[in-house]
């Protein structure tokens, strides 16, 4: 049985908290990059995109006073389509489940309209909030102050943050808070899980975060990725072979996630599998093909097949 200082999963001993605790925020706020700052690893894609991140993403951070669970969940936005509609309850449904909130601002943006109506659905919910402040390493001390006093004007917060999650400026700080609104409660996870994810999942989504950096500004929303099989290659112990297809919803997008000769489709394949061969500790081979599903984005039958909005 697995154990931190010889707790059992399970079990409860005198003063040991655990509870969950949802990331939200307007898109690119920078809340995965926060979630993978706190694990010291990375366990949720980033990328300037918007809709970037589909799913709420588990992230397990376990100390010998601790366990939280960090869920990450989509940026919450002005739906155009059944997905971006999906996404949303999924953001509105965390909000009501977790034992606490870190609600992410982007202060180098500034406090807009985005995050005044995020603030005015938090206010119906008891769960405890921290409003995070992000990216203030891009803003001098002034407009720092000037940003944290508007935070403060969004709403009843438990406390505000100032941090960074690109350098950890006050990470820690804010981890030690939040770790204190948690309830006495058991080791959920075993002490050395850092996600929840399998490893389908995870490979499915470092293949889209490739596909979302090095593809053109009109493919990234229309780009999703589902890992048919995952097998051991038969005739070369320690390989395993990846079969995922890439879908689009158009014959354009294809022709450009495919690249001319291959060779866009070839990079995202090199650029995935040097993250993902680490990650599963293998050596792997990864045979991508595209397909064109149209408009995928609209159909709730195709968005649930894919696994987004859970």
């Amino acid at each position: 049985m697995e154990t931190v200082d010889g707790l059992s999963i399970g079990q409860t001993p005198e003063g040991f908290r655990s509870g969950f605790v949802s990331i939200i925020g307007r898109p690119n706020v920078g809340k995965s990059t926060l979630v993978n700052r706190i694990l010291g690893t990375k366990v949720a894609i980033t990328s300037k995109r918007p809709q970037t991140t589909r799913n709420a993403i588990r992230g397990v951070l376990t100390t010998p006073e601790a366990q939280v669970v960090f869920v990450d969940t989509p940026g919450f936005h002005k739906p155009r389509t059944a997905l971006g509609t999906k996404l949303n309850s999924v953001v509105m449904q965390t909000m009501r489940e977790v034992d606490a909130i870190l609600f992410v601002v982007d202060a180098a943006e500034g406090v807009g309209r985005g995050d005044s109506f995020i603030a005015s659905e938090l206010a119906k919910v008891s769960t405890p909030t921290i409003c995070v402040l992000n990216k203030c390493d891009l803003l001098d001390m002034p407009r720092l102050a000037a940003q944290v006093e508007h935070a403060r004007a969004l709403g009843e917060f438990h406390d505000v943050y100032a941090i960074s999650a690109l350098t950890g400026s006050t990470v820690p700080d804010l981890v030690r808070t939040v770790t204190e609104l948690l309830p006495t409660g058991p080791l959920w996870y075993p002490p050395d899980a850092v996600t929840d994810q399998a490893e389908s999942v995870l490979v499915a989504e470092l293949v889209r975060e490739k596909a979302l950096r090095l593809t053109r500004e009109e493919v990234p929303h229309s780009i999703a990725v589902v890992v048919e099989e995952m097998r051991e290659d038969p005739d070369t112990p320690g390989r395993v072979e990846i079969d995922v297809i890439v879908y689009v919803e158009r014959d354009s997008q294809k022709g450009i996630v495919i690249g001319k000769g291959g060779e866009m489709l070839k990079r995202i394949g090199a650029e995935a599998r040097r993250e993902i061969e680490p990650l599963i500790g293998a050596h792997v081979y990864l045979d991508l093909r595209v397909k064109v599903k149209r408009d995928w984005q609209r159909q709730p039958g195709l968005i649930d097949r894919f696994g987004y909005g859970t």
